[in-house]
């Protein structure tokens, strides 16, 4: 999509990664901004998106370069820095189990983005391993409730992107 032309900003806590050329070249030519937000902040941000906060402090960033432009405000004699929610009109992710309402379970780091993006997105497409029926996740095990995804896909196999590349497979 940056390489395509179709991303106007970048929003991450570290905008690299195993082939970062469409991003350096777009970022150094003007036709894409970024946003640098430590990796906690950019978690919080997504967070409040879903819960419908518009805006939080945090110590963290102030007096930085992060810092620049926003609103800073000191409570209890400590300075903090405003940060704004995000949220998103689309979020694709991937889970390790769905069933036919769209309730998730995740595998590992999975838990760590993704269930915050489903929250924080108008429109959600969860990519599972393997999709079960309504109510045979224990209801105990799911991490994202359906009510947050629109709609699952079945990839019983996926391939890790981070293999693909390695690989040089390219998407055309």
């Amino acid at each position: 999509m940056i390489d395509a032309g179709m991303v106007r900003k970048m929003i991450c806590s570290f905008p690299r990664s195993s082939d970062p050329r469409a991003f350096t070249d777009r970022y150094l030519a003007g036709e894409i901004e970024l946003e640098l937000v430590p990796q906690g902040t950019l978690a919080e941000r997504i967070r409040a998106g879903g819960a419908g906060i518009p805006a939080f402090y945090t110590p963290t960033g102030f007096g930085t370069e992060l810092a620049e432009g926003k609103v800073i405000a000191e409570f209890d004699g400590r300075s903090y820095v405003q940060e704004r929610w995000l949220k998103a009109d689309f979020a694709i992710v991937k889970a390790e189990l769905g069933d036919t309402y769209g309730n998730l379970t995740y595998n590992k780091a999975g838990r760590n983005f993704n269930p915050l993006m489903c929250m924080a997105a108008i429109t959600t497409i969860a990519q599972v391993s393997k999709i079960v029926a309504a109510g045979e996740i224990d209801p105990e095990h799911v991490v994202t409730p359906g009510i947050f995804v629109n709609g699952v896909v079945e990839i019983p196999d996926p391939q890790q992107e981070e293999v693909l590349i390695r690989a040089g497979v390219a998407y055309a």
